[in-house]
């Protein structure tokens, strides 16, 4: 609300606030704050008292420095309606000045007098109030003041603040009818403030060139009027050439500012570099005007500056250079330039100062060592000092944030170190509360009904706060709320003296809070790149001096820092939640049945982020089944996309019967062709494949053997049955992606009940680890022969998983099964047609044996199929087994190569329709190459009858 030139009125918005009808949105945030806190604290717009007092100093420091601007700014508004009025930090009129001078005359008494307290919780929603309440520049206009008696008036006010302490000491208002509005007011009245901040500042540099002048008189008295050879007084910049460097410097200010925070005399030692010592004396200095200060001079005790330095360094006023020293951040750059003002003759603007308790000459045996270099370091009134102290240690603060805060990528980690960092050299206790999107890696649409306690710090442990985890309601009005809706900051100075309204809807909680002697607290929103996601909230108790607006900017400051690193940490587990996803939706969902291994894996992702690892269980024909772990370099989804091209070419590779070797051939050209992908589209910023290891094999329980083949990848650990555990010596192969390099196969023996156990390098390599410990580990979790795979895989990652992976880790333990021979049947059969009805008929007898009479004419009918077109298309050896496991296996062997091939026969071929039939009869078929030929094999279903 409020455009220059117009009559701006919010009138219908007020009467629909006082009937309690909702106008956000109609009304300005922060008078819509204001208007909330009047009704809270059960104000009412006809309300027209206002407390007076006549207790205060009319010839105060502020109204001092205020005079002169006060004395332009009537003159600059003569002859018109304008009413300026300056309020100290309570609210209370000090001074009024009219434009008009007749307006005193006719303007009521609050309007007119001096002593009137316009504070908010006594005058509601006006200038004075406002800007006590907002600690800014704000501006009221007619229906916008919650008393009906300022409706015709606008207003714009601004906090005056002592430039060296930082805290609100005053405010300055222009008082005009509402058609008076114009856009250069709230200029005018921000300058008219900050030259008042300057006279006060410039009554304070008076009062430092008094102590001065008053220390230099002393110092001159003590000598006898002139100065002596030796303890030369000089000025600390001097020294600085060629005598201290910029780090010696440094140090000296800050333990020097340090002293002067007492009034007491002192005496320091301070070691500086090359072996260098100094001793700092502080000693108390009075003006004739009553100014108290102390004064530190720095005696160099330690190698002397170079001669010709000592030369130049005679006890004038040029000589005496005091070390300027910011006192807050806003005055960073304000310095107190000593010497200067000496040079140019201000060291005469006291002439009525004089010593009252000088400077002890010859304090400690360093000042009275011959020889020994003196210069002046500081001179400053000990509140100063204070004020100076606390400036650096909040850069301090703000330097130690940058390291503490966002250590890690975690939300909740991040925001603990926030509340860490703060307590207890900003806030005793820290509330931090998030959005749940939030904590989930997302952005909250309304973090208002989705903010979660993340966040409950403080100097004891019986913080009187909602715990964490607990879902926290904000009511309307409320700081965290104000936050939320847009305020930078919101800062509560009095807690205990005055309940605030917005606290009583909570009153119990409330209470709960003051009874810690909770007395000041500051509310900041945690907004990072346009996102809020949450609040912090810093209260003081123990410390007993409330919150003031440097600390307000240094929580903003942190919480600006802490924010964006929220942000990066709930980035990032958006980020790590996808890929997460992602791998684990290319992972086995489950394992398939299989009767030759009993099996089970563990995955664990790493913390930095999703690697490529993976692992599979694919049943192949005749029981066997292949058994697969795999690690593509690299991490995130690049990585993980690429082990789900590897993983299903690999499982489209095992389909087609290849041997491990022919499989890991297949799998490193197929990374090659990848690779050269990316290389083509690397314009499109995609990082290249590095390469993968893979480790396949192939178990047949019918036999009891099986056949591997590594490509770079670690050898799997066998256990026996009996316990003991190897790690076989397989050929190592290179890794996949390199192209045109061959593999090599291994075949172990397997006994029944016997555990192989396959395994990412994310279990026992690492940065920190040494791999022969890692694989002795691994040897002891695995010593353990009567564990289940599950057991097995549950005391392996307990045993062996680092406690913080950093590279992915994929776990696959199998314990062998057998076919016992009596469920095997095998004949072998010479290339005669003949045969046929007798392999139909020693089928039927054995399946007749084995219970399954059922499946007997399905099975004569395929293997009478098979076995002929073995014989007439095939070549010796012929063979034919029957296998009894989960189902009925047919197979039919010989020594050709040929493939059979299942096509439509036309209604006039008298062939073609052999494998047709058994496609039909079968649940499954294929055919796989030995070193001897192929294998035709057909699967029944046990209840296929």
């Amino acid at each position: 609300m409020g455009v220059a030139g117009g009559q701006i009125s919010p009138v219908r918005s007020r009467e629909r606030f006082l009937l309690g009808e909702p106008v956000e949105g109609s009304v300005r945030a922060a008078i819509l704050n204001s208007w909330m806190r009047s009704r809270m604290l059960g104000l009412s717009p006809e309300q027209t008292d206002l407390p007076y007092t006549d207790d205060f100093d009319p010839d105060s420091r502020l109204v001092r420095a205020a005079e002169p601007v006060l004395d332009q700014l009537q003159s600059r508004f003569s002859g018109s309606q304008m009413n300026v009025s300056l309020a100290d930090g309570n609210g209370t009129v000090l001074q009024r000045r009219f434009g008009e001078p007749a307006l005193a005359g006719r303007l009521p008494p609050i309007q007119s007098v001096p002593g009137f307290v316009f504070a908010e919780r006594y005058a509601g929603t006006n200038g004075i109030g406002l800007a006590l309440a907002e600690r800014r520049l704000c501006q009221v206009y007619g229906a916008e003041h919650f008393a009906e008696r300022s409706q015709s008036n606008a207003c714009s006010a601004t906090p005056i603040r002592d430039q060296f302490s930082g805290h609100i000491v005053g405010v300055l208002c222009f008082g005009y009818p509402r058609s008076y509005e114009d856009p250069a007011l709230p200029v005018l009245v921000r300058r008219a403030a900050e030259s008042i901040e300057r006279r006060l500042m410039e009554q304070s540099s008076a009062r430092e060139r008094a102590l001065l002048r008053t220390y230099l008189d002393a110092r001159l008295r003590a000598r006898g009027g002139e100065a002596a050879d030796d303890g030369q007084l000089i000025g600390l910049d001097e020294l600085t050439d060629g005598g201290l460097d910029r780090q010696d410097q440094m140090v000296l200010k800050a333990k020097a500012t340090e002293l002067i925070c007492s009034p007491q005399r002192a005496a320091v030692e301070v070691s500086l570099s090359h072996g260098r010592g100094v001793t700092l004396l502080s000693s108390p200095v009075t003006s004739l005007s009553g100014v108290e200060g102390v004064v530190v001079e720095a005696v160099l005790t330690g190698e002397s500056p170079p001669a010709h330095h000592l030369a130049a360094s005679k006890p004038t006023a040029a000589a005496l250079g005091a070390l300027a020293l910011a006192a807050t951040e806003r005055a960073e750059s304000l310095t107190w330039h000593l010497a200067d003002a000496s040079a140019r003759g201000d060291a005469q603007a006291a002439p009525d100062t004089a010593p009252e308790a000088g400077p002890a000459s010859g304090t400690g045996d360093a000042a009275d060592t011959p020889g020994a270099v003196r210069g002046l370091v500081l001179v400053g009134e000990p509140e100063v000092g204070k004020y100076a102290v606390a400036a650096r240690r909040r850069l301090e603060l703000l330097a130690e944030a940058s390291t503490r805060i966002g250590t890690t990528l975690d939300v909740s980690r991040t925001a603990w170190e926030l509340a860490e960092t703060a307590v207890p050299r900003l806030a005793d206790y820290v509330t931090v509360d998030l959005a749940g999107a939030v904590l989930r890696g997302e952005e909250s649409a309304d973090p208002q009904a989705d903010l979660h306690r993340t966040v409950v710090h403080g100097i004891r442990d019986d913080c009187p706060f909602y715990p964490v985890g607990h879902q926290v309601r904000l009511d309307p009005g409320t700081p965290h709320m104000r936050c939320l809706e847009g305020e930078p900051a919101v800062l509560e100075t009095d807690l205990q003296r005055t309940t605030p309204a917005w606290m009583l809807p909570g009153i119990e909680h409330a209470r709960g809070i003051l009874a810690h002697d909770v007395h000041s607290m500051i509310c900041v929103p945690l907004l990072a790149r346009g996102v809020l996601l949450g609040i912090a909230t810093f209260y003081r108790s123990e410390d007993p001096a409330p919150f003031g607006d440097d600390d307000s900017r240094l929580a903003q400051e942190l919480a600006a820092r802490a924010a964006l690193c929220i942000d990066n940490a709930r980035r990032y587990t958006r980020e790590h939640t996808l890929a997460l996803a992602l791998q684990r939706s290319l992972l086995p969902r489950g394992l398939p049945e299989q009767g030759a291994v009993e099996v089970a894996h563990h995955y664990l992702p790493a913390e930095s982020g999703v690697g490529g690892d993976w692992f599979d269980v694919i049943p192949l024909s005749g029981t066997r089944v292949a058994l697969l772990v795999g690690d593509v370099v690299g991490h995130g989804l690049h990585a993980a996309a690429t082990m789900g091209r590897l993983r299903i070419a690999a499982r489209n590779f095992a389909e087609l019967e290849l041997a491990p070797d022919e499989l890991l051939t297949h799998l490193d050209n197929l990374l090659v062709r990848l690779d050269r992908e990316e290389d083509d589209a690397s314009a499109t910023g995609s990082n290249g494949i590095a390469g993968a290891t893979c480790l396949y094999a192939v178990y047949d329980p019918t036999s009891q053997v099986c056949t591997l083949a590594r490509a770079g990848h670690p050898p799997p650990a066998l256990v026996a049955p009996d316990g003991g555990v190897t790690f076989p010596d397989l050929p190592a192969g290179p890794p996949l992606g390199l192209g045109g390099l061959p593999f090599e196969t291994a075949e172990i023996h397997l006994p029944e009940h016997s555990t192989l156990v396959l395994y990412t390098d994310g279990l026992v390599d690492g940065r920190h680890r040494d791999i022969d410990v890692s694989l002795d580990q691994l040897r002891q979790a695995l010593a353990h022969p009567d564990r289940s795979p599950e057991d097995t895989c549950r005391a392996v990652m307990e045993a062996v998983a680092p406690e913080h992976p950093g590279d992915d880790v994929a776990l696959l333990v199998a314990r062998t099964r057998t076919v016992p021979a009596d469920r095997i049947a095998t004949w072998d059969l010479a290339p005669d047609p003949s045969l046929v009805s007798d392999v139909r008929g020693a089928a039927t007898r054995q399946l007749a044996d084995w219970g399954l009479d059922e499946l007997a004419f399905a099975a004569e009918l395929m293997l009478s199929e098979l076995v002929t077109n073995a014989v007439r298309y095939g070549s010796e050896p012929i063979q034919v087994r029957l296998i009894h496991d989960r189902t009925l296996i047919c197979e039919v062997s010989d020594g050709s190569n040929t493939a059979p091939h299942l096509r439509r026969a036309a209604s006039t071929d008298e062939g073609g329709r052999g494998l047709f039939l058994v496609a039909q009869l079968s649940q499954a078929w294929g055919a796989r190459y030995t070193a001897r030929g192929k294998v035709i094999w057909a699967e029944c279903a046990l209840d296929a009858a």
